[in-house]
């Protein structure tokens, strides 16, 4: 595969234990210089979050974790994702009431969330020109945004294919 752009190598084949390996080491990069680390369930929870592109619930992760000897009880996952969530590690998904590992650890970014409603398979795009453009439209209404999430649902390639 040809592409640099995270959004089209989400959706493509591509060497998916390259990309883990990156966000992981760039995760523990991140943190090691705020002072704070990834202790054994939160680094499972990210690896857990990384495996693939698509987003997964809380119980989902729960359920893995507790498969693997973490504990079955709700705050063992919550307190995970809820920390990488905060630490820009991983993002929640709204539409899908689920996470999806950051793919910018580290990196000031507005992403947008292109979502396919076949698969569930996510992948984060930039989306700084839809942040200006919704800023410059609330500034018109004399509004300021402090926070925004965008989240396109639509079909991934593999599944239009399949559609088609």
């Amino acid at each position: 595969m040809s592409t640099d752009d995270p959004a089209e190598r989400a959706f493509a084949h591509h060497d998916h234990a390259h990309c883990t390996a990156d966000v992981l080491a760039q995760a523990e990069t991140m943190l090691a210089a705020q002072g704070a680390r990834l202790t054994p369930v939160r680094r499972r929870v990210l690896e857990i979050l990384l495996e693939e592109h698509r987003a997964l619930g809380a119980y989902d992760v729960l359920n893995r974790l507790a498969a693997e000897g973490f504990g079955n009880q709700p705050p063992v996952a919550y307190r995970a994702l809820d920390f990488l969530e905060e630490h820009g590690l991983a993002h929640r998904i709204r539409r899908l009431n689920a996470f999806c590992a950051c793919m910018h650890p580290g990196e000031a970014h507005a992403p947008v969330f292109l979502i396919c409603r076949s698969c569930d398979m996510v992948a984060e795009a930039a989306g700084a020109s839809v942040r200006t453009a919704l800023e410059e439209a609330a500034a018109g209404a004399g509004f300021v945004v402090e926070r925004s999430t965008v989240e396109a649902l639509g079909l991934c390639p593999a599944c239009r294919e399949a559609a088609a």
